[in-house]
């Protein structure tokens, strides 16, 4: 394994607070020094001149399809994508077929991952076959390796399961990441209810739908005291509610995707199915929210919710067509755009939504797995490395997909920040610069 050495980049690493202009020797996959000016040689050195040097990026909501939907993605080509996009970790989603509700499946997982380009962390289901009725074996999964606990795809509707689930996640000291949707308000919903659905002639899904499913959890929360995340908000009323559990002292996250944070349900206008997702796109004053909610530390963890759908699949009518867009690729970009160039937060802060939090989230912190952690630049940690050039324009076109589908409403959007380098455990997955000798 070459070493490398990284000269001259402005080091940000949220857990030491270090923001500066150093090099970065990393030598058999580790980080072996930080500091100015290093006289030190190295088989590859690399100008950063004018670069962001971060942790490696880590997503804890992706759905990768393997098992069982490998025509939409794979391990494999969902790593491709996350390294493409700067990504050095992902926690994929149990809605596979078969689910991931078994240690059997969680190793499965574990198994393919083996010839992933980026590490790659399975989240367990909460309930057989993710149907909401009876609880899985969540203490043999997190012992086969679930670095969490979701039936993300569908809500588990029952709340004297939920409870269960909650008390038996606790136990295994995992969190649970819940999807917030109330089935029976949302039943053949395609798009936010509001003026676009009604001229278009589609079902609304409502704001309450998500924001009562977070009210009657958090009063589990309290019960149970089980690490709760909700995933991808949506809509205002459900940042209210977080902020006023987080203010309770209750151990509430949330995470926010880069659709939710750039389009609104207008884009849906056209009956244009790149832009049917759940939760739905909704208005600008919910837009405005989520963005507020992440610039005042409600929301603490940024996810794309990476989901992949073939052509045909999303070229049916709008009320058939599936939820789901791609997001790996162009998430930092469209980070930068909807929360830094407004002035709502600085790289320091986007950063740390983008890699500490979201492994503490997943319990793949040092705080957790000891030597092993990541999230951070530390010497004699394991070199996960992103660098980040903050005013590279790009113009997203379907070469700049390395996954496996091509369902995104960003082609052709112009961006103003793009990952460069992507370093996993001291290897160069993806590298958009050049590399001296």
């Amino acid at each position: 394994m070459p070493s490398i050495l990284i000269r001259k980049g402005r080091v940000i690493d949220p857990v030491s607070g270090r923001d500066e202009e150093a090099d970065l020797l990393i030598e058999e996959g580790r980080i072996l020094t930080i500091g100015r000016d290093l006289a030190a040689k190295a088989d590859e050195t690399i100008d950063a001149t004018g670069l962001i040097i971060s942790p490696g990026l880590i997503d804890p909501h992706v759905h990768l399809r393997e098992p069982g939907q490998e025509h939409k993605e794979t391990i494999l080509t969902g790593s491709r994508a996350a390294v493409a996009g700067g990504f050095t970790t992902v926690c994929c989603m149990p809605n596979t077929s078969p689910t991931l509700d078994s240690p059997e499946i969680v190793r499965f997982v574990y198994d393919q991952a083996r010839r992933a380009e980026c590490r790659v962390f399975p989240v367990a289901a909460g309930t057989i076959g993710r149907k909401g009725e009876k609880m899985a074996e969540i203490r043999l999964l997190a012992r086969a390796g679930a670095v969490g606990i979701s039936d993300d795809g569908d809500v588990i509707a029952s709340a004297g399961v939920m409870k269960s689930v909650l008390t038996a996640t606790a136990a295994a000291g995992l969190a649970f990441m819940q999807h917030c949707q109330e089935p029976t308000l949302t039943q053949n919903a395609a798009m936010h209810a509001g003026g676009i659905s009604t001229r278009l002639g589609l079902p609304g899904w409502p704001r309450i739908a998500e924001e009562i499913i977070i009210e009657r959890d958090v009063r589990l929360v309290g019960e149970t005291h089980c690490r709760y995340h909700v995933q991808h908000l949506s809509c205002a009323g459900s940042v209210d509610i977080v902020e006023a559990a987080r203010d309770r002292g209750l151990p509430v996250t949330a995470e926010v995707s880069p659709h939710h944070l750039l389009l609104t349900d207008e884009a849906c206008l056209g009956y244009d199915t790149s832009a049917k997702m759940n939760p739905p796109l909704r208005e600008t004053s919910d837009l405005e929210a989520l963005r507020r909610g992440v610039a005042e530390g409600v929301i603490t963890v940024l996810a794309t919710d990476h989901a992949p759908h073939t052509a045909d699949e999303k070229s049916l009518p709008f009320s058939e067509a599936p939820f789901g867009i791609i997001g790996l690729e162009t998430a930092l970009a469209g980070y930068a755009r909807a929360l830094i160039e407004p002035g709502h937060i600085d790289w320091p802060r986007l950063i740390e939504l983008l890699t500490i939090n979201p492994a503490r989230l997943c319990n793949l912190d040092r705080e957790h797995v000891g030597e092993n952690g990541l999230g951070e630049l530390r010497e004699g940690g394991i070199a996960d490395v992103t660098l980040i050039d903050p005013v590279r324009e790009w113009t997203v076109s379907e070469s700049d997909l390395a996954g496996q589908s091509r369902n995104t409403p960003f082609l052709d959007w112009t961006f103003h920040a793009r990952p460069v380098m992507t370093i996993v455990g001291g290897v160069v997955r993806m590298s958009r610069i050049e590399v001296g000798v």
